[in-house]
């Protein structure tokens, strides 16, 4: 996870908590941040499954991009500050409800994924008019860039990555969280409120990155440590950290950025049609409109899949074999899954070789492994969903 020489690392707020805990620090998107804690990442991955885990995740990028001049009328100021941000990505940011969030992508003119992102309308009225962003810590600061230049004179993007930013993840965080603030019972997956606690506000979300039903928890730098005294008193919660992270969303087949999306790969290669929206894609008013649509339309080289992979874990590089032994593809993230107890991985394969159940094989230390695609998640999703 190392991708930067340890004297130009950032740290977060609760820097001197983790190393107080044990946590094993390591580079990561420009900050020093915790791998895992003594008990170990397998521990740590299983605790989250069945209990609540607290991961940092302060090395994002949240932020609040806010209209310079707003009407009153709530509905139009919305639809003005979607109308700055629609033109650099493909998702439906006009048609948020109030409270809403949306999974979506920044994208480069050919259609390549620059990063992927979350957009949230706030459920305030006083609010209309603003959006909450959250981009990935790596590509932070050129996100925050090409939005604030799609934003001059319009708009102004504030940001908030001087804050601490939590995620309390598994079956009991709810019950957990809603102990502090129980009004957060109510949110439903992928919408967001802001919350009054101990003379602070929280924005709270209720999502994340582990297939697991959670929140993440924007607290001011001056409360973070309280905050996360509070979340920790409580005996179901055990602090976790990136190595987990990373088998978590591995396991709910979520792809990371840098690994299993980069510039170069489209939302329909990486498996996101979702993301697409159905009013952006009707309008092809969205960067790389063109080569997506027809992807859309059945013209793809290539798709993200899932792999079981049998012996030793095929990691990031390691190449994707037909029955013959000829090279199709490529892992882009790998490793062991201990929810199932074996060898998975995500990586990119012609279409004709994406269908559940395939036969492949992978090359691990030049020792070719068996593998077959497997549907995505590997371990099914447990996201709150409110009843219509």
């Amino acid at each position: 996870m190392a991708d930067t020489s340890p004297q130009d690392l950032k740290t977060v707020p609760l820097n001197d908590v983790h190393v107080a805990l044990g946590g094993r620090m390591v580079p990561f998107g420009g900050y020093s941040l915790p791998v895992q804690y003594p008990t170990g990442i397998v521990t740590e991955h299983k605790w989250t499954r069945e209990h609540a885990g607290l991961f940092d995740v302060s090395h994002m990028g949240p932020s609040f991009l806010l209209l310079n001049e707003k009407s009153g009328d709530v509905d139009a100021d919305h639809a003005a500050i979607a109308a700055v941000v629609e033109p650099l990505i493909c998702g439906d940011i006009k048609g948020l409800k109030p409270g809403q969030i949306r999974y979506t992508l920044l994208l480069n003119e050919t259609g390549g994924a620059l990063d992927d992102l979350m957009i949230a309308r706030p459920a305030d009225p006083a609010w209309a008019g603003s959006l909450y962003v959250v981009v990935n810590a790596g590509t932070k600061d050129a996100d925050f860039a090409r939005i604030a230049a799609a934003s001059a004179g319009k708009a102004t993007l504030n940001r908030a990555d001087n804050c601490a930013l939590l995620a309390l993840q598994g079956p009991e965080a709810v019950a957990v969280l809603s102990k502090l603030i129980p009004e957060v019972a109510d949110l439903g997956f992928m919408t967001y409120r802001s919350f009054p606690w101990n003379g602070t506000v929280l924005v709270i979300a209720r999502s994340g990155y582990t297939g697991e039903d959670g929140f993440e928890i924007l607290v001011e730098p001056e409360h973070a440590r309280a905050f996360w005294d509070a979340l920790t008193a409580d005996e179901r919660v055990k602090p976790i950290g990136l190595g987990a992270r990373d088998s978590l969303r591995l396991e709910a087949g979520l792809p990371l950025y840098g690994h299993d999306l980069d510039e170069t790969i489209s939302p329909t290669e990486a498996g996101l049609n979702f993301a697409v929206s159905k009013r952006r894609r009707e309008a092809a008013d969205f960067p790389g409109a063109e080569r997506i649509l027809k992807e859309y339309g059945g013209e793809l080289s290539r798709i993200r899949v899932g792999l079981l992979v049998e012996g030793a874990p095929a990691r990031e590089g390691a190449e994707i074999l037909d029955a013959s032994g000829a090279v199709i593809g490529m892992v882009t993230s790998g490793g062991f899954s201990p929810s199932l107890g074996r060898a998975i991985a995500l990586g990119f394969v012609p279409p004709a070789y994406a269908a559940v159940g395939t036969k492949l094989s992978v090359s691990v230390r030049g020792r070719s492994q068996s593998a077959e695609v497997a549907a995505l998640p590997f371990v099914p999703h447990r996201y709150y969903r409110k009843p219509v």
